[in-house]
């Protein structure tokens, strides 16, 4: 789908490993020579994402921002259960860290494994993270793009102007 839509960027909302064999998800993705960039999820460990994301060329986005042509990408991974357990605390922090260097640009995109509190995806009864929700608003992104509730695979919902996607394993094409 990523080379006939021809987009600019693959995105990976984490699970890319853990309970699927990952190279038949990543490899095929890898051969578009299409910029990757990804976040582990609560299948994946931070490790794991580390030594794949060198393997195939990804950026990995866990605790760290990227700008790509005109848009910054501020990116955290990780859930609950999982071997990548991750703290509100250590969701603020990372997000805001990253966030803080790319404050003055107009275009981004928070892409995270997690969906934010109040969101959509707590139809499944699994609680969101309210300090993703608390991100949306600091760093006001025009596209939040998250996975986890793999139920909820192409919700989309508006919280304040930020656009939420959970983009499934089906994936989403969108314009920014």
């Amino acid at each position: 789908i990523a080379s006939r839509e021809r987009v600019d960027a693959i995105i990976l909302c984490g699970d890319v490993t853990g309970w699927r064999e990952s190279s038949d998800i990543i490899k095929p993705l890898s051969e578009t020579k299409i910029p990757i960039f990804v976040v582990p999820g609560n299948w994946d460990s931070f490790e794991s994402i580390d030594f794949l994301s060198e393997i195939y060329e990804m950026n990995n986005l866990h605790g760290r921002h990227f700008i790509f042509e005109d848009i910054a990408l501020v990116g955290v991974g990780g859930g609950h259960p999982s071997p990548t357990p991750i703290s509100e605390e250590e969701i603020s922090y990372l997000l805001k860290k990253s966030s803080d260097k790319v404050k003055d640009i107009s275009k981004k995109i928070l892409v995270t494994h997690l969906h934010p509190a109040g969101s959509k995806s707590e139809f499944s009864g699994i609680g969101g993270s309210r300090a993703i929700r608390n991100a949306v608003k600091y760093i006001q992104p025009n596209f939040l793009l998250h996975g986890h509730i793999h139920e909820a695979s192409g919700m989309e919902e508006k919280i304040g102007n930020t656009n939420v996607i959970n983009v499934g394993k089906e994936g989403r094409v969108f314009e920014i």
